[in-house]
């Protein structure tokens, strides 16, 4: 099966240029299927030349679409400060499994996004201004629910019980 792939890939000049460069660009980082197929879609390849190259980046673990959304979400909670929403809509963009986005969004405790979101809340507090606490807090929630962290989480880190009492 593998020799028959590699003759097929070797046949067509535009598949060989295709994985070349699709090696050396996975060579320097980590890139999911979706990613790859849409460079190849630009570069006009055909859906089954594309299946090809695909198939190929993947056996030989160029491509493996668990260990990218590991990366990725390790990157955008401890980098970009994003909550487990936003990376989660960040991954099914990309095309990723729901079980292996799921799966991998489990991994990460929520104490970590506490420890995300705790510091972000006192920054952001000093900076808004608002007429009392009640508007305040308003505003405080929106961020952090815009930055895609979930309400429970935010509750914590607000050190708020009821969410009556700061919606109202």
């Amino acid at each position: 099966m593998n020799e028959n792939l590699n003759e097929n890939l070797n046949a067509n000049d535009n598949v060989k240029k295709a994985y070349q460069r699709l090696t050396a660009l996975c060579a320097r980082g980590e890139h999911c299927q979706q990613d790859l197929l849409t460079k190849m879609r630009q570069w006009g390849l055909n859906d089954q030349e594309q299946a090809l190259v695909m198939e190929r980046m993947v056996s030989e673990r160029y491509v493996d679409d668990e260990r990218y959304a590991r990366a990725f979400v390790s990157d955008k909670v401890n980098f970009a400060k994003w909550g487990r929403r936003k990376v989660e809509q960040a991954l099914w963009m990309k095309r990723i499994d729901s079980d292996t986005a799921t799966r991998v969004l489990d991994e990460v405790d929520d104490q970590q996004y506490i420890d995300t979101l705790r510091p972000l809340l006192r920054q952001k507090r000093r900076t808004t201004k608002a007429a009392n606490e009640c508007e305040l807090n308003q505003k405080l929630m929106r961020f952090a629910l815009s930055r895609g962290f979930t309400m429970d989480i935010i509750r914590q880190c607000m050190e708020v019980n009821d969410e009556n009492d700061v919606l109202d």
